[in-house]
């Protein structure tokens, strides 16, 4: 299995931890950043949790519940979600970060175990700054849905101002979670809502509806479902994302595992998949999760990524070296 990391540094990349004082989050999880460039400004949203993850990597040392467990403190079963902003100097490392001011919409009492908007992915639409990811907590039953949220960046505080829970398209059957989305960079409330067969819908939040845009009527016979990643980028005559496939599985004990893996993906402009990169790793471990990726320079391209869920980075990568990988022009066995 590649590791693409070690691939990406092999070949002129650098990666750097994200890391914020541990005062300032309690000194627990920070994984699953996304990245964007706005005029040159890196920002980041960093996801911070209350929580340790652990899992047992090779299968050698598990807990008595399981190889796959979320440790949470006593006081509090709940497995928290909060969203901090940062910025980036041209090395990469933090100058900035703000814990984002949800106070306005967090006023009722969370109805599931997971709280918080995970995953959240930022952009710039008409000149508005949004993060957009899942929240599980309005329902008693764990129902996920995709949020939009607007955030006011200012000189010394980020504040969530607009908040939308984002219905399923007309038509769409009921689901018990829709995750991962993948907002569209240069299509304002867009998003690739499934990868394969690609699926393009809009938000309107004018009348609260979803609507199809695009639907491909063509499937690639691939090893694993492609399921969301990172926000979609415009790459030539179509559409470029890193996305994650994921293999849930019982261990020899009946208890949860996941192996998670990446890909890149390109469509069309009518969303069908014109090329798909092999899977990989992108540091060998077999809980990562990427939801960030936006150009960095005329070369360089920005890949953020979390590793189970205890750890985030933000890798520079050729934008030919992403290129070679796609299309196999390297070898693999180095980088197993």
């Amino acid at each position: 299995m590649e590791n693409f990391v070690k691939y990406a540094l092999d070949n002129g990349g650098t990666i750097q931890p994200l890391i914020i004082p541990a005062e300032e989050h309690g000194g627990l999880g920070l994984m699953n950043p996304s990245v964007y460039n706005h005029n040159g400004k890196i920002m980041v949203i960093l996801r911070s949790v209350n929580y340790t993850f652990y899992h047992s990597e090779k299968k050698l040392f598990q807990h008595p519940w399981g190889p796959l467990t979320y440790i949470h403190p006593e006081n509090d079963i709940h497995l928290r979600t909060w969203n901090y902003y940062l910025e980036l100097d041209d090395n990469l490392e933090v100058t900035r970060w703000n814990k984002i001011d949800t106070d306005r919409f967090d006023t009722y009492e969370p109805l599931w175990d997971f709280v918080g908007l995970e995953d959240a992915r930022l952009v710039n639409w008409e000149g508005d700054f949004w993060i957009t990811g899942v929240r599980r907590d309005t329902t008693p039953h764990g129902e996920g849905r995709m949020e939009l949220s607007k955030i006011d960046i200012q000189e010394s505080k980020v504040v969530e101002t607009e908040r939308y829970r984002i219905p399923l398209p007309d038509g769409h059957p009921h689901s018990y979670c829709e995750k991962n989305w993948m907002p569209m960079l240069d299509k304002p409330f867009h998003f690739i809502k499934w990868s394969n067969p690609g699926e393009c819908v809009r938000y309107c939040i004018n009348d609260d509806k979803t609507y199809y845009v695009e639907r491909s009527d063509q499937e690639w016979n691939l090893s694993a479902a492609p399921r969301g990643g990172s926000q979609v980028l415009t790459l030539e005559d179509g559409y470029f994302a890193l996305i994650h496939t994921v293999n849930l599985f019982k261990s020899d004990v009946g208890r949860k595992d996941a192996i998670y893996r990446h890909q890149f993906l390109r469509w069309d402009k009518d969303c069908n998949l014109v090329d798909v990169s092999k899977d990989f790793s992108i540091m060998n471990g077999d809980v990562e999760f990427s939801v960030g990726m936006c150009e960095y320079n005329d070369n360089d391209m920005l890949i953020t990524f979390g590793f189970q869920d205890n750890a985030a980075f933000i890798l520079k990568v050729g934008k030919k070296i992403i290129q070679n990988f796609i299309t196999g022009n390297y070898e693999p066995e180095r980088y197993i």
